[in-house]
């Protein structure tokens, strides 16, 4: 009796996985070709706005994890059999997520015997601090052709939605019409929140504030912040006596209010700004899972943008 198709399609991919040194056992169920569009993204944030277009047709796995910093995220062995599953993949680019190459130029073939198309979801982004130079520092950490924390700001969040669920109606034209029918429900669900964040942030417009890490700015263009200086003197660096020095006159010149700090980011030297220049330090999310609060991408907006006018009421 011959082998079911998914076990000998699950055979060959588990041979060319075990020279990379990755079990049988790492490997997803045999039944990924013949029941939901599986999906691959690098980052939480993508995997949710996946799920809010694909729903029930599409089956997502996350490569970096929530609390993980993609920017200095390392790939597991595990992850090649994820990608080599992967009837499409969803990443950030720019540089973001440089390990994803690594991946990528080892997957071979997806289970379902077709190479996956791989998505950029920075396609179409008017991106911020442009360069034009290699993206990947020595230390394969930084911002490279443009800072790639595009996804915080929600207006992006539709150009990534049309560009997800376009490269998910193309992968599964039998589900094309759902698809675009979910996504045209959540670009109209997103519709409704940003007017609720922008009334909500907008007696803070022009507010001035520091930020650790160089991961807000396209938050701060939507709704009209300030960032003027970053505890960091670059990506990954420790901030020497000298750079705070320097910072806290900075600060005190341009009447800032706050210090934005992402939940993973370590806190010693935020605190201590803070504490000197007698300002909240604010703990945002950067990414979808990152605090439990912040579930889907809506709530990851609902999350940051409610925290921030709640510390910067107080600070005001």
């Amino acid at each position: 009796m011959p082998a079911p198709i998914g076990l000998t399609r699950r055979a060959a991919i588990a041979g060319t996985l075990a020279a990379a040194g990755v079990s049988a056992e790492e490997l997803p169920p045999a039944d990924v070709c013949t029941s939901r569009l599986r999906v691959v993204a690098a980052t939480s944030d993508l995997a949710s706005l996946v799920q809010a277009v694909g729903g029930p047709l599409v089956e997502v796995r996350t490569v970096a994890p929530p609390m993980a910093d993609p920017e200095s995220f390392e790939p597991r062995a595990s992850d090649l059999a994820l990608i080599a599953s992967a009837a499409l993949v969803v990443r950030i680019g720019l540089g973001y997520d440089h390990w994803l190459e690594k991946l990528l130029d080892r997957r071979g073939r997806s289970f379902c015997n077709r190479p996956a198309p791989v998505v950029d979801a920075s396609s179409g982004i008017p991106l911020l601090e442009v360069v034009g130079r290699n993206p990947f520092s020595q230390d394969n950490h930084g911002h490279g052709i443009a800072n790639p924390h595009y996804w915080l700001d929600p207006a992006n969040a539709r150009i990534m939605t049309a560009t997800i669920g376009e490269a998910i109606a193309n992968a599964s034209e039998s589900a094309r019409e759902a698809v675009l029918q979910n996504c045209r429900r959540f670009l109209e669900r997103l519709r409704r929140k940003m007017g609720t964040w922008t009334d909500t942030l907008s007696p803070f417009r022009g507010t001035a504030l520091l930020a650790y890490h160089n991961s807000w700015p396209y938050f701060a263009r939507r709704f009209r912040l300030n960032v003027v200086g970053f505890i960091e003197p670059r990506e990954g660096v420790t901030p020497s006596v000298a750079h705070l020095a320097a910072l806290l006159s900075q600060a005190r010149e341009n009447d800032v209010r706050a210090i934005l700090q992402a939940t993973h980011e370590p806190k010693q030297f935020s605190g201590t700004v803070a504490a000197r220049l007698g300002i909240p330090l604010i703990h945002l999310a950067p990414g979808v899972g990152s605090v439990p609060e912040a579930g889907d991408y809506l709530a990851l907006m609902d999350y940051n943008v409610n925290s921030l006018a709640r510390a910067l009421a107080k600070a005001h």
